[in-house]
């Protein structure tokens, strides 16, 4: 992967020397009908899926999952290899579309930056995916805010339910890192103000509105996730649902167009559908079923991603989407760079740059984990190595080395540089994982209980020695099996950077606790949300954010996104 330091191009000057075809041409490409497209101007457009053509006898595309090793703080490229793969795979034949989540304004504005890949791989058009897009994130932002506004009005009210106001535990949320606002008091002001409680903010993208949206299969199971969101417990210990408080009708009204789903192209022309967007560290990390489902019934490949490293979003693709809507991966992608090893290695981040084949070698136990997890879930990985301007030869080859005589299947990427044509080796190789047929197959049985299903990540792909509970997760945990939860699968919410749950013990560490802080059961989403070590639901900014270095210039063109 090149830089814009090494080439006087950023990703936002590419993505503007683009020439993008017209929105209905992707769509004819993808075999799309006039009649499924709702246009969004002249390059993007959602698709109804009821209107997708049916075709009964044939197999549904085949899933490629794009994951990584354990992340640097400004990411490993891993959106930049899913569309530089999906571009290649195009491009030697096969009808592929390329699936990927939204990106959330918080990482925009705030460190790691969008989602929407990078140089000759990227998704357009760039600025407006990066920034509100088609509006879902919008949309469901207000639908979340609609239920919070209803419990506070339905206390204010007469409280008919009798919901303790001690016990609610859904939030209101908003997609941008804003750290002050994870602990607030609100209805301050007298009768007239509300009730006064304590109260918070989560990230849109780590809200249940948003798994919910990402989960349903269709309209109406959207609608009945909705209702099944519990929202907290009446003073006699009985849960509330957003169904109880009669939300779920007008929340699914204001999420119906949002829950469409987008399409758009890459700059060499694959279509992309682009929605839903949770985070992987704190949420389960994948597109949408329903972008995903559509996508399977165009295409022979879909090439997809889950957030940060496969001990994240992987084992939460897997375990709870995949088991969910019948999608399970027949190939998977490990992303690895030169630079994340050295990090791994021992290397801080400022001298990362600087050739040091030691730490090298010894960073490769992280990507040595993680491809022993793949194979735990029933699939031989293909390594991609996405390559850095600064990454020498020398280095590549080594890592390359490592791969082979551990029989692990690898290539470089140089699909930043060269777009698809940068991943025709990875896509070879990717074909051959599909030409053996197969299939990804969950990590734990549900029949286990919730606490035998979080020692079993811990232990098996975290690489731990057990669980540590605070007191409130352990009377959580006898919530959840009085309430006949325990069912449910599990959603860690972990730090990207470690495999345990603290974010400085990088490389490989075995023989930890992690410390589990919290439990929280999302009815609606249908997982169990795992709270660990010192991990946000609202994260905060930088000392230095992005968003400092963005302007708008005189013509109305973006400065400085990327």
């Amino acid at each position: 992967m090149a830089t814009a330091s090494a080439t006087g191009n950023s990703d936002l000057e590419i993505a503007a020397r683009a020439v993008m075809r017209p929105i209905q041409e992707i769509a004819a490409t993808a075999g799309i009908p006039a009649e499924a497209l709702e246009l969004y101007g002249r390059h993007k457009a959602k698709i109804d899926p009821d209107r997708l053509p049916a075709e009964p006898g044939t197999s549904p595309g085949r899933i490629v999952l794009v994951t990584a090793m354990s992340p640097t703080p400004a990411g490993e490229g891993k959106s930049t290899v899913t569309v530089g793969l999906g571009d290649a795979l195009a491009a030697s034949g096969q009808r592929t579309i390329i699936a990927l989540r939204e990106p959330s304004l918080g990482p925009v504005f705030g460190l790691k930056g969008g989602a929407t890949g990078g140089g000759r791989a990227q998704v357009l058009p760039m600025e407006d995916i990066n920034l509100h897009f088609t509006g879902d994130f919008h949309a469901i932002t207000s639908a979340n805010n609609l239920l919070a506004a209803l419990i506070d009005n339905h206390l204010q009210q007469g409280n008919d339910l009798g919901i303790d106001p001690r016990r609610i535990t859904f939030k209101r949320v908003l997609d941008m890192n804003d750290r002050a606002l994870r602990e607030i008091v609100i209805g301050l002001g007298g009768t007239s103000g509300g009730i006064p409680r304590q109260d918070g903010f989560d990230i849109t993208v780590a809200s249940e509105v948003m798994a919910v949206f990402c989960l349903a299969r269709d309209q109406a199971d959207l609608k009945e996730r909705l209702g099944a969101i519990t929202v907290g417990h009446t003073r006699d210990g009985r849960p509330v649902t957003a169904g109880d408080l009669g939300a779920a009708g007008a929340m699914a009204l204001l999420l119906r167009d949002a829950f469409k789903p987008n399409l758009v192209q890459t700059i060499d022309g694959t279509p992309a559908l682009v929605h839903g967007g949770p985070f992987a560290n704190i949420a389960h990390g994948c597109n949408s079923v329903v972008a995903t489902q559509a996508a399977r019934r165009l295409a022979d490949i879909v090439v997809t991603e889950a957030g940060f490293g496969a001990d994240l979003g992987a084992e939460k693709f897997i375990d709870i989407k995949a088991r969910l809507a019948n999608c399970q991966p027949s190939a998977v992608v490990v992303v690895a760079t030169v630079r994340a090893l050295k990090m791994h290695g021992g290397v801080p981040k400022e001298g990362l740059g600087v050739r040091d084949d030691d730490a090298l070698r010894a960073g490769l136990a992280n990507l040595e984990r993680h491809v022993g997890n793949v194979r735990r879930l029933g699939i031989e990985p293909v390594v991609a190595l996405n390559r850095f301007a600064t990454d020498s030869g020398a280095e590549l080859d080594l890592v390359a080395q490592w791969c082979r005589e551990r029989g692990v299947a690898v290539a470089v990427a140089d699909v930043w540089a060269r777009g698809g044509a940068g991943g025709a080796e990875l896509a070879a190789r990717v074909l051959e994982a599909l030409e053996r047929g197969q299939e990804a197959h969950p990590l734990y049985p549900l029949e286990l209980n919730v606490a035998e299903k979080i020692e079993t990540i811990v232990r098996t792909v975290y690489g731990g020695a057990g669980v540590d509970y605070s007191v409130p997760a352990l009377r959580r945990l006898a919530e959840i099996q009085a309430e006949g939860l325990d069912g449910l699968p599990v959603c860690m919410a972990k730090t990207q950077y470690s495999f345990s749950d603290n974010a400085s013990r990088l490389g490989a560490p075995e023989g930890f606790t992690l410390h589990v802080r919290d439990l929280v059961p999302k009815t609606g989403a249908g997982f169990i949300v795992v709270l660990t070590g010192a991990v946000m639901t609202m994260p905060g900014l930088p000392k230095e954010p992005a968003a400092l270095r963005m302007d708008v210039d005189g013509g109305g063109r973006a400065v400085g996104l990327f």
